[in-house]
């Protein structure tokens, strides 16, 4: 669904729903998807005592979620741990972040704006028609973990659902060939960043309700939001055309990133196949 569809869908709720029933139906959601972060940063360890917490607020559904989610977790938790918003503004052709410095004022997070100029250079690398999404990855990754070092934040947090870490498996499987997804936790390659998913149980159909009754100021993507051929698109639609039939597939392709059997795959380096023999047997 769009940031646009979004917006549609808040004024039809608005008509619909008399403003305690709304309110109520507010409160249910955000109860389902506070438990849901809760159990995801308890289950892998996400966020410790004495942690700085920087999350990326990208202007999208998910972030704005993430972040409401995580400040109402800071005040209910037992343990102390700081947390900073953080947006890069890569210089998108109608960019105008005037509401989310305004909501944020309102928020009482510490945050900060950025400026970078990277949607020039996605633009000039890539021919016209190619998916930007790659790339502009890239380079919005190397700045967010230079900001994050250079300003002593331990803890990276990614707004990236359950919907995203499936999508992204059955996305590896397809098209590269290998059996990988989106951890909930993640030492960065250079070893000196943990990256944070605390929305990895939360279902994107519970966070665009959400979003969309706490109606954030959303940033609309211009930069690759019209690029509709993506892979993911795909792959998204194949998984609501199973889950049509069989509701539970989503929830049982996510179970099954967490329930690995090695010896029931054919991966020599995880599992010792030549040496597996009769004397392996219990007599």
């Amino acid at each position: 669904m769009s940031e646009c569809q979004i917006n549609l869908q808040v004024k039809h709720v608005s008509k619909i729903e008399t403003a305690e029933q709304a309110a109520k139906k507010l409160e249910q959601i955000e109860k389902k998807l506070l438990s849901y972060t809760g159990k995801a940063i308890a289950d892998f360890g996400m966020i410790e005592s004495g942690d700085r917490v920087m999350v990326c607020l990208s202007g999208g559904k998910d972030s704005f979620t993430m972040l409401s989610l995580l400040k109402k977790l800071q005040q209910r938790a037992k343990i102390n741990f700081d947390l900073f918003a953080f947006t890069l503004d890569q210089a998108q052709p109608g960019w105008d972040d005037s509401k989310l410095r305004a909501y944020l004022d309102t928020v009482g997070v510490p945050y900060k704006i950025l400026t970078r100029d990277t949607y020039s250079i996605v633009k000039d690398k890539l021919p016209e028609g190619k998916t930007y999404c790659s790339l502009c990855s890239r380079l919005r990754r190397g700045i967010i973990y230079s900001y994050a070092a250079e300003h002593g934040y331990n803890k990276i947090a990614l707004g990236h659902h359950r919907d995203d870490l499936i999508q992204t498996l059955l996305m590896s499987i397809l098209y590269n060939g290998q059996i990988k997804s989106m951890p909930p936790k993640l030492l960065s390659d250079d070893k000196k960043h943990i990256v944070i998913r605390p929305l990895a149980y939360c279902q994107e159909s519970d966070i665009i309700q959400y979003a969309a009754r706490k109606n954030y100021p959303i940033i609309p993507c211009n930069l690759c939001g019209s690029q509709q051929n993506l892979v993911r698109v795909r792959i998204k639609r194949l998984i609501k055309e199973l889950a049509a039939d069989n509701p539970k597939i989503p929830s049982n392709i996510l179970h099954a990133i967490s329930d690995v059997k090695p010896s029931q795959l054919m991966d020599r380096k995880l599992w010792d196949f030549r040496n597996l023999n009769n004397n392996h047997m219990e007599e």
